[in-house]
């Protein structure tokens, strides 16, 4: 290919950034409201334009080559700029949060307490249009272009703005059941006497790791029946009255409020770390639609979260 002078036009970056995020020219037409060959076409003569190949393609895929690699950090920044400059005019405008919203969302987490209130946000902001990821991978939000993200625990990417929005804590519980059926543990040793259903997501797994109030702390290998990767499996079997529980306060609160469940050693803290925080890329130029989804999310988990109430 020969390098051409003239200058790259957004059209043209926009389209390789699409493919490129999609892996597909079919996926990446959908999602920006084009033909794929209009998509093609305007690759070509980018490449054309600088001189190198950016994506390879096969029928089956596609994806970046390094200089490809190189260019999207950069066409992503320049791209970005130009969201923030249409967000400014439009504030300037008298214009609200508008345009597309894309949200990491963690799994469970988010859809029982994020994905019911969509609606309801969307419903506010009638301009902005959603596109949101359930998912427990580890999203870079930089590099995939996302808007907004939810995470839980501790977070150690120095380039992204954190607000944390909610508390949480780890707690022992089950069923009313198996404890009229076994007994209620009065210490931590007890619980090796005892049915323990096992999340082998938890960093310390198989041990239990908790302080008594003068911080005396003890480390409790436990066993039981079941051991899985899927809390939602986890607070079902402990329902049924499979076994004994721990698990972060969010994910039991329904059953806790309701009866299905109950606390035990509630003298003990558990070992923990984080809480639950709205992450975006930048705070610098931040879209309108951005922080409108920040503060909002914030505000309906403030002053205590659902899960509590």
């Amino acid at each position: 290919m020969q390098q051409s002078h003239e200058p790259m036009t957004l059209a043209e970056m926009a389209a390789f950034a699409a493919i490129a995020e999609a892996r597909s020219f079919t996926r990446a037409a959908a999602r920006v409201g084009r033909d794929a060959t209009v998509l093609s076409r305007r690759l070509q003569s980018l490449e054309e334009r600088l001189g190198v190949r950016l994506l390879h393609r096969t029928t089956r895929s596609v994806s970046l080559t390094e200089a490809g690699a190189e260019f999207m950090v950069r066409v992503r920044a320049i791209l970005a700029s130009v969201d923030e400059a249409e967000a400014a005019a439009s504030a300037h405008a008298g214009g609200g949060p508008r345009g597309l919203l894309r949200l990491a969302l963690p799994g469970t987490f988010g859809r029982m307490w994020i994905g019911p209130l969509l609606p309801q946000f969307l419903a506010e902001f009638p301009d902005v249009r959603i596109e949101a990821e359930f998912s427990n991978r580890f999203a870079d939000l930089v590099a995939e272009n996302f808007d907004v993200a939810v995470r839980l625990g501790a977070l150690e990417d120095s380039r992204l703005v954190a607000r944390k929005v909610a508390t949480r804590r780890r707690l022992l519980c089950a069923a009313p059941s198996y404890l009229a059926r076994r007994g209620r543990p009065e210490t931590p040793r007890a619980l090796l006497e005892h049915s323990c259903l096992g999340f082998s997501g938890f960093q310390t797994f198989p041990a239990w790791e908790m302080t008594d109030r003068e911080g005396r702390s003890v480390r409790v290998e436990v066993s039981g029946p079941l051991v899985t990767d899927d809390a939602e499996v986890l607070v079902e079997a402990a329902v049924q009255g499979l076994g004994l529980m721990m698990s972060t306060d969010w994910l039991v609160g329904r059953e806790l409020a309701d009866g299905r469940l109950v606390p035990i050693l509630e003298d003990w803290t558990l070992a923990d770390e984080g809480a639950i925080y709205v992450v975006t890329p930048s705070a610098k130029g931040q879209a309108a639609k951005t922080r409108a989804f920040a503060d909002w999310i914030g505000k309906r988990f403030a002053p205590e979260p659902p899960w509590r109430r």
